[in-house]
């Protein structure tokens, strides 16, 4: 039986070990010195729960398959760090959790990825996110993400409803 649900915290390293599985996609994919192993580390981890944002599982028989984060930032909810374990990607996971998470918030959301990462921007688009324009995508990283330069000229930003240019 699947159910989606808050992830506990006791559960940091289930969420490492999804986050980590399901990033090796990114590996030649996206830019070289933007890439490291693991791709998160405890410590990232620890900081972003610290930061807000709150992990939901997507469970299967006691096992999570899939991890998806929300984070309130000022007017909007950013979705972070959404993995799926690669055997069980293209299984509705993700689509779920992403279809939970909009059903928890009431006000605009936006997520940032690698705009090398295709496979992410078609997910987020077959849900009704759209893609910002580059130009807006650089101010919507710099106003609601803490990320370096050079990931914001490695990114893109879809959002549902669409990015505008009064976020």
């Amino acid at each position: 039986m699947s159910r989606i649900r808050p992830c506990r915290g006791d559960e940091r390293g289930a969420i490492l070990a999804i986050i980590n599985s399901a990033a090796t996609a990114y590996r030649g994919v996206i830019p070289a010195d933007r890439w490291h192993e693991p791709y998160m580390s405890s410590s990232e981890l620890d900081h972003e729960i610290a930061s807000g944002v709150a992990f939901w599982g997507y469970e299967l028989d006691g096992v999570l398959l899939g991890i998806m984060g929300i984070q309130p930032v000022r007017d909007v909810d950013l979705i972070r760090h959404a993995y799926v374990l690669p055997d069980s990607q293209r299984h509705g996971v993700g689509g779920a959790l992403l279809e939970h998470l909009r059903g928890l918030s009431k006000r605009p959301m936006l997520v940032g990825t690698w705009s090398a990462a295709g496979w992410a921007i078609n997910f987020y688009r077959r849900h009704g996110f759209e893609l910002a324009s580059p130009e807006h995508k650089t101010t919507l990283l710099k106003n609601y993400w803490t990320i370096p330069d050079r990931q914001i000229e490695t990114s893109v930003v879809l959002g549902n409803p669409p990015p505008h240019a009064a976020l």
